[in-house]
């Protein structure tokens, strides 16, 4: 199947990944003993999400996450299919990407109010890439499905976060998820051929730049091409 694939650049890829854009919201916040790090600087290709989930503190519960900071940032998606997380290695746990289109205030107390958000779980490991449809996040509030919840506004995305959380126990203790990029993707179909490899143009639209781009590769063969190594 022939195909163009549109990529909006979000984190990583062709944008520097910076430490100042992410900010923690760990379970300590509701008297938890779980942390978080986004380890990243503008000269690295590769974010490293990771920390140490700790149940035993609140019963079993738990949860450790990164998410972006800027009250007044804003993402149009709507141009766009989904989200595609190019993932260079994992610990085979299962991790959490959420979006949401309101910043949620805080109380008086300084924590943040709950509000709805669009989550979708994956399991890390290896390198991949993990395509994920409008579609396929589901609504949730304060953790649970929300059946009857509206649709998520793609004009105005306001945050991403990455979570480790416990699954009601299932998981804990130390976490790590290395991350190349976080990009919008939109696929054109120009006619069916499963023969045919797929191939995408990469637009970075602030920037008003498009790069041709072959469909994939390992991430070290892309790294030894940044560094002129290939």
């Amino acid at each position: 199947m022939d195909s163009k694939v549109a990529r909006l650049p979000l984190f990583g890829g062709p944008r520097a990944w910076h430490s100042s854009d992410w900010t923690s919201t760990d379970d300590r916040v509701r008297g938890g003993s779980s942390h978080s790090h986004m380890s990243c600087s503008p000269a690295s290709l590769v974010a490293r999400f990771h920390g140490n989930l700790v149940i035993t503190t609140l019963g079993g519960a738990g949860f450790a996450s990164q998410r972006t900071t800027g009250e007044d940032r804003s993402w149009d998606l709507s141009g766009y299919d989904g989200l595609e997380l190019h993932i260079a290695r994992g610990d085979d746990k299962l991790y959490t990407i959420t979006l949401k289109d309101k910043t949620a205030p805080k109380r008086p107390d300084g924590r943040l109010e709950s509000t709805l958000s669009w989550e979708y779980d994956f399991h890390a490991h290896g390198e991949k890439r993990v395509f994920i449809k409008w579609a396929d996040f589901k609504p949730t509030y304060r953790g649970k499905e929300q059946v009857d919840a509206r649709p998520l506004d793609l004009t105005g995305v306001k945050q991403i976060s990455f979570m480790m959380r416990s699954f009601f126990g299932i998981q804990e203790g130390d976490f790590s998820l290395d991350i190349v990029s976080v990009a919008a993707v939109r696929y054109k179909y120009y006619r069916d051929d499963p023969e045919e490899e797929e191939e995408y143009v990469m637009v970075d639209e602030k920037l008003e730049t498009v790069a041709e781009t072959p469909k994939s590769r390992g991430w070290l063969s892309w790294i030894g091409e940044c560094c002129g190594l290939s």
